[in-house]
Order: structure tokens, then C-alpha cells, then sequence
């Protein structure tokens, strides 16, 4: 990650400060559609973010195919 992107919790941070600005709806209408918008992109960021963590989290093994078999992260503390 690059020093320009936000991390995960930076981007829900920002998300919940722009949610609380415009359910006050005293802002002008410009003001209100670019805060939707950078919401939209925080959203989209954030469902890439967590889908690329999903990935890391699910184990590949191969299958009596020899194709790839997904199985569920288990925790090895367990």
C-alpha cells in the first residue's frame, strides 16, 4: 500500500464522518453530492480492501481433481 491510501479503518473513519455530515442536511447541494461521491469511492475501497483480505484469509489446497479446493480459515489457536 502507498503512502496516499488510507487504510481500512481510515477509510470507515472518513465514511462515518461524511454519513454525520450529510444526515444534518445543512449543507449545500454541491458540498452534499461530492461528500456522496468520495462516500461511494470510500465503499468501494473499503469491499476491495476486505475482499482482498478474504483471499488471504482462504486456504488452496487441490482436490482429488488436482483443482484447487477452497477451505475455510481455521484458527490454529483452536
Amino acid at each position: 500500500m502507498n503512502e496516499h491510501q488510507e487504510t481500512f479503518e481510515q477509510s470507515l473513519a472518513r465514511l462515518d464522518e461524511i454519513v454525520r455530515h450529510l444526515e444534518k442536511g445543512d449543507l449545500p447541494l454541491n458540498d452534499s453530492l461530492s461528500l456522496f461521491e468520495e462516500g461511494t469511492a470510500l465503499i468501494r475501497r473499503c469491499g476491495a480492501m476486505l475482499d482482498e483480505a478474504e483471499q488471504k484469509v482462504v486456504k488452496l489446497r487441490k482436490g482429488p481433481d488436482r483443482q484447487p479446493q477452497e477451505l475455510p480459515f481455521e484458527d490454529d489457536n483452536q
